[in-house]
C-alpha cells in the first residue's frame, strides 16, 4: 500500500492527462522513489493505476536506463557510454570506478552506497568523459577528479573505497 501523499501526487499526474499511459514513466519514477526501485509491488501498483498489465509496465521499466528493476545503492553512478565519451577515455573511467569501488557493471558496493551503470549519451559531450550521480552531472573526468567526487559524497571512511 502506497502512502496517501504519494497517491495524491500520482492522482495529480493522472488528472493532468486524458490518456493515463502518457504518464507511465512519471508514475514509475514516483513509485521508484518510494520503493527505492521498481519492485514487483511497484510494477503491480503502476499496472493497476495505469490500467496496464504488469508485463507492459516491466517492458517500459526495462527500456529506460533510469528505471531500476533491482535494488540500487544510495548513489547511482551512470557512466556515459556515448561515442564522444568513448573517444575521451570512457573505458578508463569505467575501469577506474570498477577498481576503486570493487564492483562490476550493475553491482552495488557491499555497504549499499554505490551502483555503477552504463547509460546512453547524457548530453554532456562538451565535458566528456562524463557521468551522472543521482542526476548530477560530472564531467572532464580523471581518476583524481573521481576520487574527489566520491570522497565528497561519503568522506574518506567509506569501506568500499580502498585507501590510496
Amino acid at each position: 500500500m502506497i502512502p496517501e501523499e504519494l497517491q495524491e501526487k500520482i492522482a495529480g499526474k493522472m488528472d493532468a492527462t486524458s490518456h493515463p499511459r502518457e504518464k507511465a514513466v512519471d508514475v514509475m519514477y514516483l513509485l521508484q522513489s518510494h520503493y527505492g526501485y521498481m519492485s514487483e509491488e511497484a510494477v503491480h501498483e503502476a499496472a493497476r493505476i495505469l490500467d496496464m498489465t504488469p508485463v507492459e509496465i516491466d517492458e517500459l521499466a526495462t527500456f529506460y536506463d533510469f528505471i531500476y528493476r533491482q535494488p540500487v545503492g544510495k548513489y547511482v553512478i551512470h557512466v556515459c557510454d556515448g561515442v564522444v565519451c568513448w573517444m575521451q577515455h570512457y573505458c578508463s573511467v569505467f575501469s577506474y570506478l570498477f577498481r576503486k569501488l570493487r564492483v562490476e557493471v550493475g553491482e552495488t558496493t557491499p555497504d549499499g552506497l554505490f551502483t555503477v551503470l552504463p547509460t546512453a549519451c547524457i548530453g554532456d559531450c562538451h565535458n566528456a568523459p562524463s557521468m551522472l550521480i543521482n542526476g548530477e552531472f560530472y564531467g572532464k573526468l580523471t581518476p583524481e577528479k573521481i576520487d574527489a567526487i566520491l570522497d565528497s559524497l561519503v568522506g574518506d571512511n567509506c569501506e568500499c573505497i580502498p585507501n590510496r
